[in-house]
């Protein structure tokens, strides 16, 4: 990196900056995750006083006949009966292992935020970080003079890029150090080195355990946080060709939120519509692979939607450039 591209990073950072959009951010979260918090707090409270008991085992085990339960219901669709089975198998292989998969304490709250965030509350902060670092130009007015300066057209729009990538690795930094010092209040500090199971495979409707293997939390933590990095690089990409293409952030955010949300959607009913699994909204609950949970789409695995995020980021990167670069000046 020159020093004329370092110039222009620290100008797109002071930029972004001054729009307050990353204090936004850390505001969303400050305010979100002692809520979630606090919910954690109530349902771990509510489950003991309705068992009579804080013995984790028969907690579990009550979670485990609640389920089979619902397995029992004929009016249960398919693709829930599935999940609920693999998820029976996998408790009590926790169960049969003497393992708490919920033992309370900060990371492991912090394991099981990134495993609802990952897909859509994360995304969303990203779109909100991302939305308007090009199409903002043109409601301050500054986009006649940002592309006739002696500046490359490519170097301006790279060191927009560069800052969504730090600021994008900022915030996915800031969500776990902000979920583990407001949780720990509550669960305490303590639970790096509590081993967590990971190597879950699901073959055929079925649970495959002999690949199983045991790592500490922190280690967990690292593999979770990084794919919950990687998805918000593609969402923050995506979010960006959005920008470059649409002048108003307005309806830059409406055309994110409705992509995020009706991924969401997708991503309960997708098992009838295979194709859907080439959507990179239906791919972003990567940690799912981690924990062992079935994933939307028969025969989905982790490298498959590692492959398909990474051809949707590159796609945006490409049409990105080529529209920014062609733009005309007049217009």
């Amino acid at each position: 990196m020159g020093p004329s591209m370092l110039a222009l990073v620290q100008n797109e950072t002071i930029k972004l900056l001054r729009r307050r959009r990353f204090l936004v951010v850390l505001l969303i979260l400050a305010v979100l995750i002692p809520i979630f918090t606090y919910a954690q707090y109530r349902s771990v409270v509510t489950a003991q006083e309705r068992m009579g008991t804080t013995d984790w085992r028969t907690l579990l085990q009550q979670q485990i006949v609640d389920t089979q339960n619902r397995l029992a219901s004929s009016r249960l669709p398919e693709e829930w009966r599935e999940f609920l089975k693999i998820r029976v198998q996998q408790q009590q292989y926790y169960l049969d292992h003497d393992i708490n998969p919920m033992a309370p304490g900060a990371p492991t709250f912090a394991r099981g935020f990134m495993d609802q965030a990952v897909s859509l509350f994360l995304p969303m902060i990203i779109v909100v970080l991302a939305v308007d670092l090009v199409s903002a130009e043109y409601s301050e007015g500054t986009i006649k003079l940002l592309l006739t300066r002696p500046v490359r057209r490519w170097k301006v729009l790279t060191s927009k890029y560069i800052t969504l990538l730090l600021f994008t690795s900022l915030t996915v930094l800031m969500t776990l150090l902000l979920a583990y010092l407001i949780s720990g209040v509550v669960f305490g500090y303590a639970g790096w080195d509590l081993p967590v199971l990971t190597g879950f495979d699901v073959t055929g409707g079925e649970l495959v355990t002999s690949a199983v293997f045991m790592l500490p939390q922190w280690k967990y933590l690292l593999m979770q946080y990084g794919l919950g990095w990687f998805v918000c690089i593609v969402v923050g990409t995506i979010t960006f060709m959005v920008s470059v293409l649409v002048r108003s952030a307005a309806a830059g955010m409406g055309i994110m939120m409705a992509a995020l949300i009706s991924g969401t959607i997708l991503s309960q009913m997708a098992s009838t519509w295979e194709s859907s699994k080439y959507l990179f909204v239906v791919n972003l609950q990567l940690t799912d692979y981690l924990a062992g949970t079935l994933p939307p789409i028969k025969g989905m695995t982790l490298p498959f939607s590692l492959a398909v995020l990474s051809v949707w980021a590159v796609a945006a990167l490409i049409v990105a450039y080529a529209v920014f670069i062609r733009r005309d000046v007049a217009s």
